[in-house]
């Protein structure tokens, strides 16, 4: 759980959460890496041993505040302080959470995605929680409340994988006592951690569980559809390339389309048989492709196809077997 400014008093509890995870992971057949490479962050992070003392960065610089995160764009507290606990009894009570929602998630999607979803989900639920504490700043003023609040915590990532775990789940689930659907487990423990757990973050699990509903809108309705991260990565890459496709498209256009008429795309010093329709260079004064004179017709681009044989009409317009005769004399009766 979530746990406001201020340490808890040591209980010992580390060994209680290395038997549990040793026991799970030797009896299972799977046993998921990145959930075990989760467990052991959030320790060491916690325990901040000596010779990590220049790499994890003490817990006083990393409280998730969300003015102080929008007034210095301050990433480091908006990621890093998912990964930070106060106390023994707040650390065990989340790894043990993860350790079981880790062992069906990852086992159920794999590893990869099971870690572009933890990925995610640190950025939604965290990002929840922030723009929750703006707009109720803005919308109710409740500054004190929610805006200037320091939290840390795995645990708004432990209800968006809640969420997740049971979106599509039929059956029922004790919360505490309480029997529930267990799709609605999330919002049930929500609301009864509120009321018996004093110090929680409401603010903290609410965004948590936002941020799952929101995954799995992005996927779907369902763990099991399209990455929300690979799709962000494409929708970036997709952004950078735009300049180079647009370019690319811009002189594809000025070079024109090549067709079997010739070539058609507004360019200059070009005129158009009135013949056959062949487009010529603006240097030559007869049809490239069937010998008409370019004064013929006055060479625009409109032009009349007679199917008779002198043109009913009267104009001067050529039929097709004199237009066929002009281009065998052309090309290969010469």
């Amino acid at each position: 759980m979530d746990v406001r400014f201020g340490r808890r008093v040591s209980r010992g509890m580390l060994p209680l959460l290395a038997l549990q995870t040793f026991s799970e992971y030797y009896r299972s057949d799977n046993k998921p890496p990145v959930t075990a490479a989760l467990i052991a962050a959030n320790t060491l992070i916690y325990l901040r041993p000596s010779f990590l003392h220049s790499l994890i960065p003490p817990i006083d610089h990393v409280w998730f505040n969300p003015h102080l995160i929008l007034k210095n764009k301050d990433l480091k507290r908006f990621f890093l302080s998912a990964f930070y606990h106060i106390g023994e009894p707040h650390l065990v009570y989340n790894m043990l959470s993860l350790l079981w929602k880790g062992f069906q998630l990852e086992t159920a999607m794999g590893s990869l995605q099971f870690a572009s979803m933890v990925a995610s989900l640190v950025a939604l639920s965290q990002g929840m929680t922030l723009m929750l504490s703006k707009s109720l700043l803005l919308l109710f003023d409740y500054e004190r409340a929610y805006y200037n609040e320091y939290a840390v915590g795995f645990s708004g990532v432990l209800f968006a994988m809640k969420v997740v775990l049971n979106s599509q789940s039929d059956e029922y689930t004790y919360v505490h006592g309480v029997i529930i659907p267990s799709r609605y487990a999330a919002w049930a423990e929500l609301i009864l951690i509120q009321m018996f757990v004093p110090g929680v973050s409401f603010i903290g699990h609410l965004g948590g569980i936002l941020g799952g509903l929101l995954y799995l809108k992005l996927r779907g309705g369902s763990y099991s559809g399209s990455d929300p991260l690979s799709f962000v990565m494409r929708g970036v890459t997709g952004v950078l390339n735009w300049p180079l496709k647009f370019v690319h498209r811009l002189f594809r256009f000025q070079r024109g389309r090549i067709t079997g008429r010739g070539t058609v795309g507004g360019r200059s010093g070009v005129w158009r048989c009135h013949a056959c329709t062949y487009d010529n260079n603006g240097l030559l004064n007869e049809c490239e492709m069937c010998g008409t004179n370019r004064g013929v017709g006055g060479g625009g681009s409109s032009y009349q196809w007679n199917h008779g044989r002198g043109g009913s009409d009267g104009s001067d317009s050529l039929s097709l077997d004199e237009l066929r005769r002009r281009r065998m004399n052309r090309f290969g009766g010469r």
